[in-house]
Parts: C-alpha cells; sequence; structure tokens
C-alpha cells in the first residue's frame, strides 16, 4: 500500500480526481488503497475515510458471498472486464442505503503488487428511465393490446351483424320463394281440383242421363254399364277427397292412428274388389300368393289408403290388357308389399320429384290424378316407421315397395 500511496501522489493524484466515474482501489486482498472525489461522492465517504477499509463496506451485506467467489475467480485470471454482466450490481452508500452501479474492472501490477481498480457508475438515474420505458412500453403494449381487443370486438360485431343480416336476408327470401310456391301449389291446386272434379261428374251427369233413356228390358245391361260407369266416378271422386283430407291432417298433426290385428288379405280383398270397378279393357289384377298367415298391427284404413293408391294408379297407367301384380312377404320384422304394372313408367330424369306434393311427370299430365297420392303414402309410412320406394323405366312399368312394421 505504501508503494501505491508514494506513487499515488505523484502520478495518479490529478488523475483521479479528473475522472467523472468513481474509481476504487483495492490489492488482493480487496482492501481499499484509493479512492477519487467522485467514488467519495457516489458512495457518501469524505476523503480518504475509505482507505484501509475491506471491499465489502461498499457491498449489500446479502450480496457479501457471492462477490467473494466472484472476485476470487477474477483475481485467478485476471483480465479487464465489465462486473455482473447480464446481472444487476448494488452499491451501498454510508447511509446503508443501497443503489444500482455498473463496475468496470481493470487489474493491473506496480512493481511486484498486483491491484485492481474498479471504474463505478451510479446508474439510478439510468435504470429510473429503464423503469419509465419500461412502464411506458407496458403501458403502450396495454393499450395496444385494449385497442387491439376492442378492434377485434368491434370486427367480431360488424362480422355477427353482417351474418345476422345475410340470414334476416335469407329468411326473406325463402318467405318470399315459399309465399312463391304456395301461391303456384295454390293456383295448380285449384285448376287440379277444378279438372279432377269436372270430369267424373261430366261423365256421372252423362250416364245418368243415358240411363233415363234405356227404359225397355232388353237395355238393360246398358244401364248396367252406365251404373258401373257411375259407381266407379263416384268411387274416384270419394279417393280424391280421402287424399285431401290426409293432407290436411297430416299439415295439421291431427293424425291419429288406430293401430288392431288385422290379417292382410281383409284390406287387400276390399282393395282389390274396389280397384275391379276401374279396370280397363283386358286389364287383371294378379292376386298375391300364400298371404292368409301375414297378420298386421297396423291401422287398417290408411293400409287400405295407401293400397288403394297404389293399385288405382297401376290401372290409371297402364294400358288396355296388360296386368297389374300384386305381391306380399315377411322378412324379419317387417311386411312387404309390392305393386308392379307395365305401364308408361316414370321419366328417369323426374323420378326424384316423383314423391313431391301437386308432382306430375310429362308424361303422365293426360291422365286423370291430383299428385297428391304418392306424397300422402309416403308421410304417413315415414310416420309410423315404415317406407316406399320404387323402381321405374319409362314404358316398361313400375314397381313400387312399401315395407310396413309388424308391430
Amino acid at each position: 500500500m505504501e508503494n501505491f500511496e508514494s506513487i499515488n501522489k505523484n502520478t495518479f493524484g490529478v488523475l483521479f480526481n479528473a475522472v467523472s466515474e468513481g474509481i476504487i482501489v483495492v490489492d488482493t486482498n480487496q482492501i481499499i488503497v484509493a479512492t477519487n472525489e467522485s467514488a467519495n461522492v457516489i458512495f457518501g465517504y469524505s476523503e480518504n475515510e475509505l482507505k484501509g477499509k475491506h471491499l465489502d463496506i461498499l457491498i449489500p451485506k446479502k450480496k457479501h458471498e457471492i462477490h467473494h467467489v466472484h472476485m476470487e475467480k477474477f483475481l485467478q485470471n485476471m483480465s479487464h472486464r465489465l462486473m455482473g454482466q447480464g446481472r444487476d450490481l448494488f452499491g451501498t452508500r454510508k447511509d446503508g442505503s443501497n443503489f444500482p452501479v455498473e463496475v468496470g474492472l481493470n487489474p493491473f501490477k506496480l512493481e511486484d503488487d498486483h491491484y485492481v481498480m474498479a471504474m463505478v457508475i451510479d446508474i439510478t438515474l439510468r435504470k429510473k428511465h429503464e423503469h419509465e420505458i419500461l412502464m411506458l412500453n407496458t403501458q403502450l403494449e396495454s393499450r395496444i393490446q385494449q385497442r387491439t381487443s376492442e378492434l377485434q370486438k368491434a370486427v367480431e360485431d360488424l362480422e355477427d351483424e353482417v351474418i345476422k343480416r345475410k340470414t334476416a336476408e335469407n329468411k326473406i327470401k325463402e318467405s318470399l320463394r315459399k309465399e312463391r310456391e304456395l301461391n303456384e301449389l295454390k293456383t295448380k291446386f285449384l285448376s287440379m281440383v277444378s279438372h279432377e272434379f269436372k270430369t267424373p261428374l261430366t261423365g256421372i251427369l252423362t250416364s245418368t242421363t243415358l240411363i233415363g233413356k234405356y227404359t225397355d228390358t232388353e237395355q238393360q245391361k246398358k244401364r248396367e254399364k252406365h251404373l258401373k260407369t257411375i259407381a266407379g266416378k263416384v268411387k274416384y271422386l270419394n279417393n280424391i277427397l280421402d287424399d285431401f283430407l290426409s293432407v290436411e291432417r297430416l299439415e295439421t298433426g291431427k293424425v291419429n292412428y288406430k293401430y288392431s290385428h288385422f290379417p292382410l288379405t281383409k284390406t287387400l280383398n276390399e282393395v282389390i274388389y274396389d280397384a275391379n270397378m276401374l279396370l280397363k279393357e283386358g286389364q287383371e289384377i294378379l292376386y298375391p300368393k300364400q298371404i292368409d298367415d301375414i297378420v298386421l298391427y297396423f291401422d287398417d284404413k290408411i293400409l287400405e289408403l295407401i293400397l288403394t293408391n297404389l293399385v288405382n294408379n297401376a290401372i290409371k297407367y297402364s294400358p288396355e290388357h296388360s296386368v297389374i301384380e300384386v305381391e306380399s312377404y315377411e322378412k324379419e320384422d317387417m311386411v312387404h308389399i309390392l305393386v308392379k304394372d307395365q305401364g308408361i313408367g316414370i321419366p328417369e330424369n323426374e323420378q326424384k320429384h316423383i314423391f313431391n306434393r301437386y308432382f306430375r311427370a310429362e308424361n303422365a299430365l293426360t291422365n286423370q290424378g291430383t299428385g297428391i297420392g304418392l306424397n300422402i303414402i309416403k308421410s304417413h309410412l315415414e310416420n309410423v316407421g315404415g317406407c316406399i320406394t320404387f323402381k321405374s323405366k319409362q314404358d316398361v312399368g313400375s314397381t313400387f315397395h312399401v315395407q310396413i312394421p309388424k308391430k
């Protein structure tokens, strides 16, 4: 220390006090041998008050142990470097207060003695500014997040509004479409009803008029022919009315199915007996074989409605001298009924519409019909867990396949 002091007086005195950074010189035992004026001011000591003191006096007590470890490593391999890189360093003032510092270490040798010069900077103001900048950045990030969130919310609200408006627009379009469709159906319905009722009523009127002219006994066959015509026309009108009533009940949900056990033959016999009055010249209905044991638990009136529609359609759309074949069998829990004809068939491009209400294929427009029978059949069967399918080829014929649950 004496060597350093003598050299310090001659060489370093002016330099120490001219440097704005705090300079603290320690020996290898970490004893302070010199401080400049800036260091004294930074740590709150008077001139020469720190000489001879251990460096620990300027370091927070809780950092002494770790500081000793770092200092020993530094002394073993001394080189110019900053202390605490990547860590926050603190100094301790005379009044015991701690403050942040930045320290640079510079080892040197005078004669045979080794020393370390510590360049100390009080970075309290810098840390304050850094903290303020950090706070500003945090606030800025918070504002950005808030604004982003507000913008995102505004975008979501806008998207929701667009979706709502689009939905409302689609609903309006759908309502307009349904209204147009309903108007078209009403027009078609009125036209169809007018035609379907007018034609058979005209036939009934004509036959009634002619019957009155056939008064002789030998004209009995002619009277019977017209009476059969009247009965057939009345039956046709009755079927149409039944169809209309079924549509109304299905639409309003007022269909009440009355289940009972009954043999299939009971209903099928009634349907075929009535259908015989509608047969064209040379037409024949082939009755199904081996069905006496088939018993259903179903609504017999609904089954009669289904079979009447299918058999009457087969008669209507088949030519004279053709065969309508009815088949039935049981498989697992279902009863299968098939009605086959040799009629005009359904065009392939129109088959997907065949169960739509009031739809009639182009090749069937000249025949009487309402276009609601198959729609009614499909609706009833779906209500009770059954189904209807078909295969058809134009100008060859059609086969309609009904499946009804046994229970």
